[in-house]
């Protein structure tokens, strides 16, 4: 796996605030290769249990789930995670990023832990041989700076425009301030 500051400055390089779906240069024939090779292997190693599916009006391209009964939770040796949450692997439109959790998506709390060093390495292997890259969804649950709007921006000025109307209440939602996952696996 890319060290840390090198996945960090991969993801500052590959933010166009003028594409927030996909970038100048997307590929669809080498994405959708890409999610072929992972979902075969990921398909493979969970065998009928896994399921994917592709995004739309996203920056992500797509998803393989595992259901919580099929993850073969228990030892840091087993198929995929240290609990029984089930989990997770995407692709980005952007720099053939992937990024895999548990439970049901990233934003869920505790999605970046479980997932065994076992399954971790293997899919580093398999990004690599893909050509992609994986991105620990620890790094993505930092703090975005970025140029580039994103829903969780999005979400914030609404709120503004409501107490600015005089809905000082606003349904009483808090809108966290957006991570490097708001960028790259997201809707836009």
């Amino acid at each position: 796996m890319l060290p840390p500051d090198e996945i960090r400055a991969l993801l500052r390089e590959h933010d166009d605030p003028s594409r927030r779906e996909r970038p100048r240069d997307f590929d669809l024939e080498v994405a959708a290769h890409r999610f072929a090779r992972l979902t075969a292997a990921l398909e493979e190693r969970f065998a009928p249990s896994g399921s994917s599916g592709l995004y739309q009006d996203a920056s992500a391209y797509g998803v393989f789930s595992v259901s919580p009964q099929d993850t073969d939770a228990g030892t840091d040796t087993d198929a995929g995670t240290d609990t029984d949450a089930g989990l997770w692997v995407e692709l980005s439109n952007f720099g053939g990023f992937v990024t895999a959790g548990t439970g049901r998506d990233w934003s869920e709390p505790g999605a970046a832990d479980g997932l065994s060093r076992a399954f971790v390495t293997w899919l580093d292997e398999l990004c690599t041989g893909a050509g992609c890259v994986l991105v620990p969804l620890r790094i993505l649950l930092e703090p975005y700076e970025g140029p580039t709007p994103t829903l969780a921006d999005d979400d914030r000025i609404f709120l503004e425009a409501l107490a600015a109307a005089g809905y000082d209440d606003a349904g009483g939602e808090e809108v966290t301030p957006p991570v490097w996952a708001d960028r790259y696996f997201q809707w836009v």
